[in-house]
């Protein structure tokens, strides 16, 4: 963490401008992508491992030919986890540093107005590892600058509300974050549980960074639910958990993909989260995904568990390989050349330095490639967006542990019923 950080600029930013048009003729190395992460603030837990998977890309890339033969470098700043200081990173990034490209950021209410003030204007492309809202793909804002390396919270909502269904849970209380990704959540939710035999009772959106959530909790339990649906990040989740419970709320809790932290299992308690479950997107069996596993657990000395993780991974690479295949490092051309990292009858390319040191060979001879990455096959739709399957995730022996996984299949048969 300590070797990413000193990655980061520390100058205030500038005014916007438009980033440098840099020709295949005249890269200068080494070549920068930006990159902005809630280091610090309320999504702090969640964020250290997503920046690990963040570096071990980097050096995957390095190791394996860099971007048109230069080494390079991660620009990172700390969003906080808040929109203005998201904004300014990303106009940092673009004015000062000027990078063609920028990876991140993790919550949707920070990401949002990076798109609409910072990089759909300019045309900088933006892939994020962990931002769901469907809108950003589907409004026109990015201009078709944006995509991610997840599915949106389309997906992890109905998983959920199917769970939830399938243990035959009534009554149920959701309260969310009010920024676009739990506002997004939270409508997803609400058209799928009905439809899958369950009831929503009653919805309360919450301001993140309070002292306390008393009020909300109060609000939701005079409803009388029977559980709850919690969207939201990892620190303010363990207030609302810890008072709803103290409260007399259900230990029947719904948890979305943030909270499969420890330090969220932790600050609860684990013995008060038997009953609780979660939901997050799962990586498809396969060669690329256990060699990631293995070289995350090789450099870092733990596991790679855990929200972001993989798709951080992927979303570096998807970038290393397209600035590779674009015919310069201007945002158009990096634009153009994302789908054709995963593109029809490529020849197939994993993780790692060695494979993304075959890629840069394919690309040089002008032969089509086909990544399969942390997270198995990286091709994404119209939108911008990637689909995949689920998981449900649970706490055993004071562990966070895998209950079961929802099928690509299984989650195709479940958009259907819904919709």
């Amino acid at each position: 963490m300590k070797h990413l950080l000193t990655l980061a600029a520390v100058l205030a930013a500038g005014a916007l401008t438009a980033p440098n048009q840099t020709s295949a003729q005249a890269v200068s190395c080494p070549v920068k992508i930006g990159g902005i992460l809630p280091m610090t603030g309320s999504m702090a837990p969640i964020t250290k491992k997503i920046a690990e998977a963040a570096q071990l890309a980097l050096d995957h890339i390095n190791q394996g030919g860099g971007i048109k033969g230069c080494p390079v470098e991660l620009v990172l700043r700390d969003d906080q986890g808040q929109p203005t200081v998201g904004v300014d990173a990303a106009k940092y990034l673009v004015e000062v540093e000027r990078v063609p490209a920028i990876t991140g950021t993790i919550s949707s209410g920070v990401t949002g107005p990076i798109i609409s003030s910072i990089t759909g204007p300019s045309k900088i492309v933006q892939i994020s590892c962990c931002s769901t809202a469907s809108a950003f793909t589907l409004d026109g804002r990015s201009g078709g600058y944006f995509f991610r390396t997840l599915p949106t919270s389309k997906t992890q909502a109905f998983a959920t509300a199917s769970e939830i269904a399938r243990r035959g849970l009534k009554k149920t209380a959701i309260i969310y974050v009010n920024t676009d990704f739990g506002v997004d959540m939270t409508r997803f939710i609400k058209e799928a549980l009905p439809k899958l035999g369950g009831e929503f009772v009653v919805e309360v959106p919450y301001t993140d960074n309070q002292p306390s959530y008393r009020a909300e909790v109060t609000k939701a339990l005079a409803a009388k639910p029977e559980s709850l649906m919690l969207v939201g990040f990892p620190k303010d989740a363990v207030t609302i958990v810890r008072e709803w419970l103290s409260l007399g709320g259900s230990p029947k809790i719904a948890l979305n993909n943030s909270m499969r932290v420890m330090d969220f299992v932790n600050g609860v308690g684990p013995k008060f989260l038997n009953e609780s479950f979660g939901m997050d997107n799962a990586q498809v069996a396969g060669a690329t995904v256990d060699a990631f596993n293995k070289a995350f657990a090789e450099k870092y000395k733990y596991d790679s568990n855990g929200p972001g993780v993989h798709t951080q991974y992927d979303a570096l690479m998807v970038l290393g390989l397209a600035m590779n295949i674009a015919k310069d490092l201007t945002g158009p051309s990096i634009k153009d050349a994302v789908r054709q990292v995963h593109a029809a009858g490529g020849a197939q390319v994993g993780t790692g330095p060695d494979e993304f040191k075959k890629a840069v060979a394919l690309i040089k001879e002008g032969k089509p490639i086909k990544y399969f990455g942390a997270t198995g096959p990286i091709e994404f739709d119209a939108n911008g967006d990637v689909t995949g399957p689920a998981l449900v995730w649970k706490i055993a022996d004071g562990q966070i542990v895998t209950d079961r996984v929802i099928s690509i299949e299984e989650m195709q048969a479940l958009f259907k019923k819904v919709e």
